[in-house]
């Protein structure tokens, strides 16, 4: 069986991503506007899933949360990253 999750997770960015929210002063929903206004279609409660790993992150959505929150897709990946060396 393939499995669609690592460690029973849905995404290994989401505590990240809200921790940058956060230092951001961004609410779930001013990060939702900011995302639509890229054209990423991620509404509140994507946002609410995405931080605690309920939710597949795309590609071109983790992209565009990185250009939100002005950082890099590398950052977002780190404690994933972390675990793989």
């Amino acid at each position: 069986m393939i499995s669609r999750k690592y460690e029973n997770l849905s995404n290994v960015i989401g505590k990240e991503m809200q921790k940058l929210r956060k230092e951001k002063h961004l609410s779930r929903a001013a990060l939702s506007n900011k995302l639509m206004m890229l054209g990423i279609d991620i509404n509140y409660d994507g946002i609410y899933k995405i931080e605690n790993n309920r939710r597949i992150v795309k590609d071109f959505e983790l992209a565009a949360i990185a250009k939100v929150l002005e950082t890099t897709e590398t950052k977002l990946l780190e404690n994933f990253n972390k675990k793989l060396d």
